[in-house]
Order: structure tokens, then sequence, then C-alpha cells
């Protein structure tokens, strides 16, 4: 970290940094309430009529949580130039007559990466009115890399072929190949620790957390929003709390944000988050508990403790929040589902001549029984992707479905699947209780992201089977939870996906509608917007999404998409 000193930098990366330090400072502040009033809104708009773009008698939801205003939108260069009654003076009219107009959605929590590279127009998410997209969640990122560690991960570079070695390099990549929506990322400590410990369970030395502290202070710089965790994930779930606190104080010295998979979201979930708040808080971090639950039926009574616990860290002083996606099945790895840490240490060849040995089958299928027996058994598990043909039939169906095909026992088969893909299987789990969701998106402190990814249904990412939330996360949140159930109003809720988690990125100029601001708006239907995703046929668009705007630029127009490409690396 350049001598332990962060302000030892070059001007161009200081001018970058100093301009994401006002953002974070700006961004607390709609945290804390303070937001634009009406008057000071249409006080703008004398001397404003000359609009590239006017959106017309829309009903105007700001993203401060406050009722909404029945008006227009004016943008000039990519920007809101006035909210208010504004006439028609503009070279384009959009007529939305009466849908609600609210801000960009904000998804604070993804995992599509490399995938913006596959389907730079956002196919998924655009459709879903997330105009930001924010990767590099639950440890991992697609940076820092080193040829060595390229060389040694060949088989985990999966339809692209990195040019880059650090953030700056693979926002570089975004930007040449241009985008359809915002793009930020966090830096993934999995990542930092297989690049300078590796990939098995060892505890770093004091020079090993200082050369991780040095790359992290060095992506930082360059723009990444924070450091995450997966610690579950190897190699992240190696690391001791003394690690992550001594990388959490560079986050802290920067103000940018700690987004963190706990080590335990079932029988220790409530362990696991003390844990996470005990280690976070010496270094002073803002801290983002990641898709918060409390997963399997026997611990679904633990997640209004979560809360409490939450509340309890927050009111003492921690700068602390959480975010859900909104549904109740989850989905991860077949192997770090049900296989032990201890043994999906090292290379992928590594694993599978465990996964083959004999004399470790049986205590690997003792493993895999109990594992099944926790969550229920076989049924609640789907195969989601795989990536041979001769496994192509497995996908979208159920674990005991899978073995009933291939004349074997659930525990055989997932062996036989694991060694075939060379471990790299996902599935989808059905473990957790929609109640519980509700208390989470109530809670002033809760906010949706979807643990998806870009997805479209041509191409490259269309052939396996994601679970829905990479689809329809924005649009059932409002759907279910806001117009059918009725568990917060609708402005709350555009708060939650706009301005509440612009402030946790330090975004100073994107999350409201509000003069100055990127013109980063959606259109929609709040009587029938709702998603069409399911599990069994992801690929899906939603409905009820009429017009997304991106930097000013039309990028869905009703609800198609128009080719448009504005989107930037933030």
């Amino acid at each position: 970290m350049n001598g332990n000193n962060p302000d030892k930098i070059n001007p161009s990366v200081m001018s970058r940094r100093k301009f994401l330090q006002t953002s974070v400072a700006a961004g607390s502040l709609l945290g804390m309430g303070v937001t634009p009033s009406l008057s000071s809104l249409q006080a703008k708009v004398k001397g404003a009529r000359s609009f590239d773009l006017l959106i017309k008698n829309g009903v105007v939801y700001t993203g401060d949580g406050r009722a909404p205003i029945q008006g227009d939108i004016g943008i000039k260069d990519g920007k809101i130039a006035a909210v208010g009654h504004l006439g028609d003076t503009a070279n384009q009219v959009v007529e939305v007559d009466g849908y609600a107009v609210s801000p960009g959605f904000i998804d604070i929590h993804s995992h599509t990466d490399t995938h913006l590279l596959l389907c730079r127009e956002g196919d998924s998410k655009i459709y879903q009115g997330v105009t930001t997209d924010v990767g590099g969640n639950c440890g991992g990122s697609p940076f820092p890399y080193s040829d060595q560690w390229l060389a040694a991960h060949q088989d985990d570079q999966r339809l692209i072929d990195p040019t880059w070695s650090n953030i700056d390099g693979f926002y570089q990549a975004l930007e040449e190949n241009k985008i359809g929506i915002n793009y930020a990322s966090f830096t993934g400590h999995g990542q930092l620790r297989s690049m300078v410990v590796g990939d098995y369970d060892v505890k770093a030395t004091p020079e090993q957390i200082k050369a991780m502290q040095t790359l992290l202070a060095q992506q930082l710089e360059m723009g990444s929003v924070g450091l995450t965790c997966g610690m579950i994930y190897t190699p992240g779930c190696y690391a001791s709390n003394e690690e992550i606190t001594e990388l959490c104080k560079v986050v802290a010295q920067y103000n940018r944000l700690f987004a963190i998979h706990i080590r335990n979201e079932s029988s220790g979930v409530e362990e696991a988050l003390q844990e996470t708040i005990e280690f976070a808080r010496p270094s002073g971090v803002r801290l983002q508990i990641s898709h918060l639950k409390a997963s399997r039926r026997v611990n679904w009574h633990k997640l209004p403790h979560l809360l409490q616990m939450i509340d309890a860290a927050a009111y003492s002083g921690m700068d602390i929040a959480f975010d859900r996606y909104p549904y109740t099945a989850s989905s991860t790895g077949l192997s770090t589902t049900f296989i032990p840490q201890r043994y999906l240490q090292g290379s992928k060849e590594e694993i599978v001549a465990i996964l083959k040995d004999p004399q470790k089958r049986e205590e690997l299928t003792r493993y895999i029984h109990s594992r099944l027996d926790i969550l229920g058994g076989p049924q609640y598990v789907l195969i989601s992707s795989t990536h041979k043909p001769e496994n192509e039939e497995f996908k979208g169906k159920e674990l005991g479905v899978c073995a009933t095909m291939m004349d074997m026992e659930v525990p055989e088969f997932i062996l036989h699947l694991l060694v075939s893909e060379n471990v790299r299987v996902s599935i989808i789990v059905f473990s957790m209780d929609e109640e519980n969701l509700k208390l989470i998106y109530a809670h002033r402190l809760g906010m949706p992201g979807s643990d998806g990814s870009v997805y479209s249904p041509q191409g490259p990412l269309s052939v396996n089977m994601p679970h829905p939330r990479s689809y329809g996360t924005f649009p059932r949140f409002l759907g279910s939870y806001v117009r059918e159930q009725k568990v917060i109003d609708l402005p709350t809720a555009i708060y939650k996906m706009t301005a509440l988690p612009a402030s946790r990125l330090g975004l100073h100029d994107r999350g409201l509608i509000r003069p100055g601001y990127h013109a980063d708006l959606v259109v929609f239907d709040p009587q029938t917007i709702s998603e069409l995703s399911s599990y069994a046929n992801p690929h899906q668009f939603n409905k009820g999404i009429e017009h997304v705007f991106v930097n000013g630029v039309w990028t869905l127009k009703n609800a198609n998409h128009t080719g448009a490409l504005a989107g930037a690396v933030l």
C-alpha cells in the first residue's frame, strides 16, 4: 500500500480517489434523509426550457421516500435539468401518461462481472429497470490477476480470456466494449488471498497480509467501491478474523464499503453474524451484510434475532445495512453444498483426485447424506448449470430425478457429476421462509439485491438455467412485496432500490431524481409490474416496465431494447 501510506499515489489516481471520497460524503447525507424539497426542484425550472428529452406527465418518485409529484422531467446532456411542469420545449418528448417514473434501480449485490463482456446490453438487468449493477461480490472479482495465477487457473476462465491484471484493466475492457448499463465493482477477498496466499487452508503470514493490503489499496485507488468476503467459499473461508480485520482497515481508510457473505447462514447464523460485527468493528469500516437469511426450516425462527443484532450494532454507532433477493431459494455451487471445505483446497485437479479416491468415498457419501438430511431431501435441490454436453440433460432437474436417470444413488450421482464437470456445477436450493422476507424488507436497513448476473435469452449466456433472480428481482420486489402483500409502500420501496444503495456505495449523483443528477430513469406501471422468469423457464423478461433511460439515453423503449450502449463504468 505504498509504504502503508495510501496518500502516496500518482496525480491521476489522486483525482479519482478524491472524487470518490466526495461521493461517499454526499451519499451519506442521503442515508440521513438530507434530500431536496419539491420547491427546490421546481425552483431550478426557470431558464431551463430547452431539453434534449422531456418525460411528460409522469407520477415522479424522486427516490427520497417521499410521496410522488405529478410532473415532467427535463433531460439535458445526460443529466436531469429540471423537474416540474415544463411545457413542451424539447428535441424529443416522451409522453408517459401517468406511469410511475423513478430513479434507475441500483443492484448493490450482483455477480455480473465478465458476463457484461458477453452481453454488453445487460439484457436481464436493463429489462428489470436496473441501470447500475455492482459486481465483485461474495469474495470473488475478475481481478487482480497475475500471469502465474492465470496459468494455474486456466480451467476457471470460461468464455472469457482476461486481458487485464487489475480493476483498471477490467474497467478499460468494459469501456472499450461499450455497455448498456452502468457498472461498478468490489474487490473480492478470495481473489486477493488466492493471488497472495494460494488456495489452501493455511494461515496468512504478516507479510502476506501486508501484500494483500497493498493489492487491495491499489484496486481501491483505481475505483473499486470496496471489499467483499465469501466466508463459505474457498479460499476465503480459510482466512482468520485478524486477516479480514486488517483488510477492513484499508477499506475504512478509503471510506469504502465492506460487504460479506457471512461464514454460516443456517445452524450457526447468529454466531456468524456476531463474528462479522466483532471483526469489522475495530476497523471502523462501513458494513453491508450480503443476502441476509436464516436458511433451513429449523433456523427460520432466528431471523428476528438477526435483525435485533443488526439494530444493536447500528445503535452502537456502526454503519451497517443489509440486502436480500426476493426469493426463498438460494443458488450456489454443488461442491460448496455437498463437499467438506477441507477437501476443496488447491487446484481443480487436486479436488477431483480426492473425489475419485476410493478411500474417501465412504466418508464423502456419509457427509452428502448428512447434508441431504439438513436440506430436507434431494427434491429441494435443482441442477442449474453444467458445461459438458453429456450433462446437458440434468439442467433444471431435481437431484433425485437426475440420480434415477443414471441409475445411481444420490451421493454417487453428486460425486459423478462433480468429477465429470471438473467441480463446476451450480445448483438452486429451496430452503428459506417467505415470512422472513417480509421482515427483511420492512426493516429500515434492508434493501433488495439480486445476487444474480447479467443473462440473456440469446447467445452464450442462454445455455444454462440461472436462478430467476437474475431476471426478476426488482419487478418481483415491487409486484409481490409492495403491490400485493403491502409490506412497504411504493415511495419507501423505490428509496430502497435507489437512494439507499446509492448512499451505501457513495454514488453522489445517482439514485435521486434531482437537477444535476445523471438521468438514470425507469418508467413503469405499478399496477402490472411483475416478474415472468421462473425456475423452470428463467430466460424471460418482465412485464410492466415501459421505458428505461441510462445517462439520459433511451435504452428500453416500449419494453424493447433500442440497442443503445450508454452505460458508464462508475
